[in-house]
């Protein structure tokens, strides 16, 4: 048999990897996430008190077998209430139906309804199709968790007010969501390539980003954007074996071993980006070709700085935020002959922008381009700051090493800038370094 720790290990891993797929399943039944979301979770402790009498040969479907029932129990004892419950969904099916691979994609167009404010839709995706905690959402979307914990919570309740059916939308329809479903599809694949946490990524988030992306792109495929986000996410994934060194630590996009990267993977995506390119220039197809642009260059030294620049720039026309302009500033600062004193201007400028107060890769980046200056006092500050803001440990022991590069009176490699002494995370308008 095995023992509570054991049991404690599973039950987390198929938490980790199976808690969308079960709930969205579940979701199906209901017609109700609160209820949907209790089940899911009362399903995960059921395992922790069973399974140490043998786990199951298929984790996903117990748990999936578990919450349904848990539903249709509590169906029965609340009849009077299930009445008032709003319909979410238009075609349950009948309780023994199984969960169907397209009710994850499901769950996120019922998130991303356009009745619901663009930032509760994003929170709540975030919370069920990710399974974060309130606390990881948060940090995810750079908030208090008292403000995530609204958004979600509201979000709720509107989505029960209003009936909004649990479906992929008709035709018509779908325009009006593909944006914000885009936003929380890379979102959700950020939550893994950097997650909270000791180590670097959940490869369970971005698998499921990236089976999230392919499902829109067989459901969508004339439109352009799913495809150049798909691409996106695979050029980034082709990265993935190369960016922890064998000792576990955080390897940046500057010294990757190019070799150790997916072929298979960066041929499918930049194939995806290209014809994406070819149909329009929309965010991600943007996003897709500064990813091109470092995954072609045959080194870190050779990359096209000035061309990231004006694909920054591009996107900055058509979609301004204050993430774009910090991943701007940081491409800019690698243009050959660069004036680093104007764009440490730019970052500081930055630092009023509300949206980048919790953010640690504006004061990484700034550490990195005041180390290039020579201000070792100035960047062992910056450094400070970004490692109290930093809820990855393998980021928290890369930026340790910079700053402690500074202060045991070594110098720092000024020619890597936000590839070597700074941070960047996918998912946030631009490519991310790591």
């Amino acid at each position: 048999m095995p023992t509570a720790r054991e049991v404690a290990a599973v039950v987390e891993g198929a938490h980790r990897e199976y808690w969308s797929t079960v709930l969205a399943s579940t979701v199906r039944l209901t017609r109700d996430l609160d209820l949907a979301e209790d089940c899911t979770q009362e399903a995960f402790v059921q395992a922790l008190r069973t399974w140490p009498d043998g786990i199951p040969s298929n984790p996903a479907g117990w748990l999936t077998t578990v919450a349904r029932r848990l539903a249709l129990d509590r169906f029965r004892r609340e009849t009077t209430l299930r009445r008032k419950l709003p319909l979410l969904i238009e075609d349950p099916g009948a309780p023994g139906d199984s969960e169907q691979p397209t009710d994850p994609l499901r769950l996120v167009f019922t998130c991303c309804h356009p009745a619901l404010a663009r930032d509760a839709q994003v929170a709540l995706t975030l919370r069920l199709i990710c399974g974060l905690t309130t606390r990881e959402v948060a940090a995810g979307l750079l908030i208090s968790e008292s403000t995530a914990a609204a958004r979600i919570t509201r979000a709720k309740k509107k989505i029960a007010a209003a009936g909004i059916p649990y479906r992929i939308p008709d035709d018509h329809e779908l325009a009006d969501r593909l944006d914000v479903v885009l936003t929380v599809v890379q979102l959700v694949y950020t939550a893994g390539h950097v997650a909270a946490g000791p180590e670097l990524m959940r490869a369970e988030l971005t698998g499921r980003a990236i089976e999230l992306a392919q499902l829109l792109v067989r459901l969508m495929p004339a439109e352009p954007e799913p495809q150049a986000l798909l691409g996106l996410l695979l050029m980034t994934q082709a990265r993935g074996d190369a960016r922890l060194s064998e000792d576990g630590e955080l390897v940046l996009l500057a010294d990757q071993d190019r070799s150790r990267w997916d072929a298979r993977l960066l041929g499918e995506g930049l194939a995806r980006a290209t014809a994406a390119l070819q149909q329009g220039h929309g965010r991600f197809a943007l996003q897709a070709a500064i990813a091109g642009l470092h995954v072609t260059a045959p080194s870190w030294d050779q990359t096209d700085w000035h061309q990231v620049v004006r694909m920054y720039d591009a996107m900055l026309l058509g979609w301004p935020s204050p993430i774009v302009e910090l991943n701007r500033a940081a491409a800019h600062s690698l243009v050959p002959g660069a004036d680093l004193t104007a764009v440490l201007a730019e970052l500081d400028a930055l630092g009023n922008e509300p949206a980048l107060k919790a953010y640690a890769y504006l004061p990484a980046t700034r550490a990195d381009v005041l180390a290039r200056l020579d201000r070792p006092d100035e960047a062992v500050k910056a450094y400070d700051e970004a490692i109290d803001l930093t809820a990855n440990g393998a980021e928290q022991r890369f930026l340790e090493h910079r700053r402690a590069t500074l202060t045991d009176g070594s110098t720092a490699d000024g020619r890597r800038g936000v590839g070597g002494g700074g941070l960047e995370r996918p998912g946030r308008g631009g490519v991310g370094a790591g």
